[in-house]
């Protein structure tokens, strides 16, 4: 569903499973800060707003979004997390620039997920303008960062409910 039918800070919080015991990290690109560093905001007080510790969130910055990948893997392998947010932003420019970026980290952050035994939630706005970076940074069409941190914790309830089958 297109964006600008959906709010994106807008859900069912009775259907969000309790994150209070669990730990997530958000690796966020620097790049295009003023609306990454909203997304982050937005996913951090998602995560608190349902049960997180603040302990248990490990956030780290990355230079920008094509970065993503390799700082997402870095916190799989040596943080004991159970899911990863990945937070970055792309605007449109005059060069093909654009388009290597947006599908070098949508494959890169998809390759994570087959790899690793844990979430790794795509939180990559890719937008035609500044201003539609904004409307879905806190703007009017919400905010994505609160999206994607409600995505990590039901995809990590998801995989503790798998793992309990296995018991």
């Amino acid at each position: 569903m297109a964006t600008y039918l959906k709010n994106l800070s807008k859900y069912d919080s009775t259907k969000v499973p309790s994150a209070k015991k669990m730990q997530f990290g958000i690796v966020v690109s620097d790049w295009n800060s003023e609306v990454t560093h909203e997304l982050l905001k937005g996913a951090y007080e998602t995560l608190i707003a349902h049960g997180a510790k603040e302990d248990n969130l490990l956030v780290k910055h990355v230079p920008g979004s094509f970065e993503l990948i390799l700082g997402a893997q870095f916190m799989a392998e040596y943080a004991d997390l159970d899911g990863v947010i990945c937070l970055g932003c792309v605007i449109q420019g005059e060069t093909p620039h654009f388009n290597y970026v947006c599908q070098g980290v949508t494959h890169g952050i998809a390759e994570l997920n087959m790899n690793y035994n844990i979430p790794f939630v795509f939180g990559l706005l890719t937008t035609n303008s500044l201003e539609q970076a904004q409307d879905r940074a806190g703007g009017k069409h919400g905010n994505k960062g609160v999206e994607a941190a409600v995505t990590a914790i039901k995809m990590a309830a998801l995989q503790k409910e798998m793992e309990e089958l296995e018991e």
